[in-house]
């Protein structure tokens, strides 16, 4: 097994079934929810999440989408990509 950890509990399962996207969203969304990433600042950008995870950037954008599915961020043309005001509550 390769384990690539990120801080408290949070790891990378590179020999895992859930896809690498799926692990870095779920990261991403406990540094959302812990306050990491405050309402209304910006998340790291693709080419961030491609240099911190070492992932391909459809990787980085694919998790990036998912967390706009989940309602977490929002992105905005040519600025980035928000942390919305208000998070859904799990």
């Amino acid at each position: 097994m390769s384990y690539v950890s990120y801080g408290r509990h949070m790891t990378v399962d590179l020999d895992g079934p859930d896809p690498l996207f799926e692990q870095i969203a779920r990261i991403l969304a406990e540094r959302i929810a812990d306050g990491t990433y405050p309402p209304r600042r910006r998340i790291p950008s693709e080419a961030g999440i491609v240099e911190e995870f070492s992932v391909s950037r459809p990787t980085a954008r694919a998790a990036v989408q998912l967390l706009v599915e989940q309602g977490l961020v929002h992105t905005v043309r040519g600025k980035g990509t928000y942390v919305v005001d208000e998070p859904p509550r799990a």
